[in-house]
């Protein structure tokens, strides 16, 4: 007999809410809900092992500019070069912290482009135990850039902490795998949809859950938190998106 892998209801629990403020805000100068400067892996730091179960990361890849040395960089792409970089070896370190807080079965949103994808992803993933079970090609809507063919998207990696498992955890399945959604970068350079991520937080947490963003950017996970009735922890090590 086949068993039904899709389900409506979520069955995993989040530690309770108040109990991880509690700690965080008596511990530690965390703010919930709202925006913070620090080092990403400072706050991955002080959040309790299997706390959590959803993170969105979007490093700033190193690696990106490297292949980019033929001119672009402090050009085409100065908004990009002016941000802080993260190395292999520090986004594996984010990883590996991310891989900690999850809850069982806790999700990672890993946001990559396509040289990510193609050339380094298995790399970066190597020594983790979180394992990739879906992806969304995010179609922006405006072209970029490219050796070959120009980029019109990005893309959202969906990893998960073990047990790997949809039916009690994943809500929604009604989202698509190509995601058309324009978003403007005046602000910021790396904004992400917000649309998008909404569903996402809304696929695999319940109202009153923590959304956890090391790398905030341009803060559009609490925006999306803000809007589904959960709750965000996060920061940036730049203050460009600190009010």
């Amino acid at each position: 007999m086949t068993t039904n892998v899709f389900s409506s209801v979520r069955d995993i629990v989040q530690p309770k809410t108040s109990i991880c403020f509690d700690n965080l805000i008596n511990e530690f100068p965390m703010k919930v809900d709202e925006k913070q400067t620090m080092d990403g892996l400072v706050l991955l730091g002080q959040l309790p092992n299997s706390s959590v179960p959803l993170v969105f990361f979007d490093p700033q890849y190193r690696q990106v500019l490297d292949k980019q040395s033929y001119g672009n960089e402090g050009k085409r792409q100065k908004r990009r070069s002016l941000l802080p970089q993260m190395t292999e070896a520090t986004i594996c370190r984010f990883l590996c912290e991310i891989e900690r807080i999850l809850i069982p079965s806790g999700h990672l949103m890993l946001w990559v482009d396509k040289y990510i994808l193609c050339s380094c992803l298995n790399t970066l993933l190597a020594h983790s135990g979180l394992k990739t079970v879906d992806m969304v090609t995010w179609n922006k809507q405006r072209m970029g850039m490219g050796y070959r063919t120009r980029r019109y998207s990005e893309f959202l990696i969906i990893l998960q902490k073990l047990p790997v498992r949809a039916k009690g955890v994943w809500q929604l399945h009604d989202i698509p795998d190509v995601w058309n959604e324009k978003v403007s970068s005046v602000n910021h350079a790396h904004a992400k949809p917000i649309g998008l991520q909404k569903r996402l937080i809304q696929a695999v947490t319940c109202e009153s859950d923590i959304v956890v963003d090391p790398a905030a950017g341009s803060y559009s996970v609490l925006d999306a938190t803000r809007e589904t009735g959960r709750h965000f922890i996060g920061c940036d090590i730049s203050n460009d998106g600190v009010a």
